[in-house]
């Protein structure tokens, strides 16, 4: 199987498992698949090669007709969330083959893409971990200030990508170098530790690094 083979699934939270040794390691527990093939895409037909999967069952009343039609190909029911995985080489998987969490073993380094949880609208101080001014005598209410944003005549305006305030996380967010614990196939569920980006019951594409 190809190396940049992944898997969706949800994040369910954190617990502690103890190692051989007796020492407690901080796991995150993630529910993946299984994951039918629900299209195929090659060089020769679509110009790339990937797979489509898909998770979470949907009802017939939450899906359009179109993407009805769109899952009877596969023949393995509808469905609430499709994502489509790059692959290096070509195809190896059928449409309506299953991903499963025995893709992966104790052991494995992967790499885990999800929607980091939002902060909300926040100054440059916590956002970007500015210092902030002195905290001294003839200092007055810039503490926090953030100071110069630019220019004055020329070039009149503030270059893009400067670090001020703003909206602070909710963005897509890929950990690497994350190591696989343990794999429990009979409740899909794979244990991996490190930092998982994301909220409990977050989506998250766990991949093979």
């Amino acid at each position: 199987m190809a190396e940049n083979m992944g898997i969706l699934g949800r994040k369910l939270g954190m617990t502690r498992i103890f190692a051989s040794d007796g020492s407690a390691v901080a796991v995150t527990v993630i529910q993946a698949g299984p994951c039918p093939v629900t299209q195929v895409k090659t060089v020769e037909k679509d110009g790339y090669n990937a797979l489509q999967i898909a998770l979470d069952v949907a009802k017939e009343k939450h899906v359009s007709k179109a993407l009805q039609g769109h899952f009877a190909k596969a023949g393995k029911g509808l469905f609430r969330t499709l994502r489509e995985i790059r692959l290096e080489g070509a195809p190896t998987m059928e449409l309506g083959q299953e991903l499963t969490v025995d893709m992966f073993a104790a052991g494995d380094k992967v790499k885990i893409t999800g929607t980091s949880l939002g902060k909300g609208y926040q100054g440059r101080m916590r956002r970007w971990g500015f210092h902030g001014g002195n905290a001294t005598h003839g200092c007055e209410k810039v503490h926090r200030n953030n100071g110069s944003v630019g220019n004055n005549t020329f070039p009149g305006r503030v270059f893009k990508g400067r670090k001020m305030a703003g909206h602070w996380g909710n963005e897509t967010v890929t950990q690497l170098g994350l190591k696989i614990v343990d794999v429990r196939p009979e409740d899909n569920v794979i244990l991996v530790k490190g930092s998982v980006p994301g909220p409990e019951n977050g989506l998250v594409l766990v991949r093979k690094q």
